[in-house]
């Protein structure tokens, strides 16, 4: 075999990609809020992540700390990252859009470190021991499944909840989105004044939009917790809101369902290429796996900019 040679490593169990399709769910609840935002909105919110660490740690410390039950912190945690959404809101939704970008992604940041850091965090060791009620709930599921011969498959009850909760999410938003609400959105978006001069308060929209992102945010955070079992610093680094961009170009600007599209593209390419192994370093390896999605990413935004369900007139946004 020449040095230049690639093989594919086989899977012999469905293990890898219910995972796979388990981290593409998480992802496509995180980037509802997004399409919220920026498909339908015409704001920039780069500081996704930070809400979803709000409402992860605000879940972690009521359950670990205050020994509140999983079930009761949940609500309790989703509230945090709204009112986390209110607070940054308040003061920066009347910035322009750039300056407003830079705002929430500094609150991300904020956040980040502050995690990394406090005492009340655990710092870097991370938060544990909140996941017992979905320990119970998982074990309960994998008895039922063992009747049909899928009792092995430990991931395939988060798999099933994971994207019945994201289907749900994009039936209810698609739903908020062709009500009055919705539609003052996308007026928003369209010509910021034109909807101002016709009576609307457009800062509370825009204040509503973000809240709701938030919210979406906090339940992906859950998921991901309960995914991995733990809470940590490194699990909301702003790359996780650009992959959510990613999957918003991929799946296109003002489309739900391209959200689902673009969460299952997306993951099924970079996951999809763990199976191709290189006479190369698992750094390097890693290297080529972006490479491969940032190549398709341009070919895409040159020969279909409103991405694979967009539509160009869905694409305009307000210029300051």
């Amino acid at each position: 075999m020449s040095a230049l040679a690639v093989t594919f490593v086989p899977f012999e169990h469905a293990d890898f990609w219910i995972g796979a399709a388990v981290i593409a769910g998480i992802y496509g609840i995180f980037t509802i809020g997004l399409q919220l935002n920026i498909g339908f909105t015409g704001i920039l919110n780069f500081g996704q992540a930070g809400f979803m660490a709000v409402g992860a740690y605000t879940m972690a410390i009521l359950v670990v700390d205050h020994g509140w039950s999983f079930w009761a912190a949940v609500p309790v945690a989703t509230l945090a990252s709204v009112l986390a959404g209110l607070l940054i809101g308040l003061p920066s939704l009347r910035l322009r859009a750039d300056y407003f970008a830079i705002a929430t992604i500094a609150f991300a940041e904020i956040v980040r470190y502050t995690a990394q850091n406090a005492n009340f965090t655990q710092a870097n060791q991370g938060i544990l021991g909140f996941d017992q009620s979905w320990r119970n709930a998982n074990d309960w599921a994998l008895r039922q499944l063992g009747h049909v011969g899928l009792q092995d498959q430990v991931q395939l009850p988060m798999l099933i909840v994971v994207w019945i909760a994201f289907a749900a999410l994009v039936l209810a938003i698609s739903w908020l989105q062709r009500t009055p609400w919705g539609r003052v959105l996308r007026a928003i978006r369209e010509d910021e004044d034109a909807a101002r001069a016709l009576g609307k308060n457009v800062f509370v929209y825009k204040l509503q939009s973000l809240m709701i992102a938030a919210a979406l945010g906090a339940v992906a955070g859950y998921f991901l917790a309960l995914n991995v079992t733990i809470v940590y610093p490194n699990e909301f680094e702003p790359t996780f809101t650009f992959f959510g961009y990613a999957i918003l170009v991929l799946g296109g600007f003002a489309s739900y369902f391209g959200v689902i599209a673009g969460a299952l593209l997306l993951w099924t390419i970079l996951e999809g290429t763990r199976l191709v192994q290189l006479p190369v370093s698992a750094d390097q390896v890693a290297a080529i796996r972006f490479m491969v999605v940032g190549f398709i990413l341009v070919v895409l935004m040159a020969l279909r900019p409103q991405g694979l369900f967009g539509k160009r007139e869905e694409m305009l946004l307000r210029r300051d």
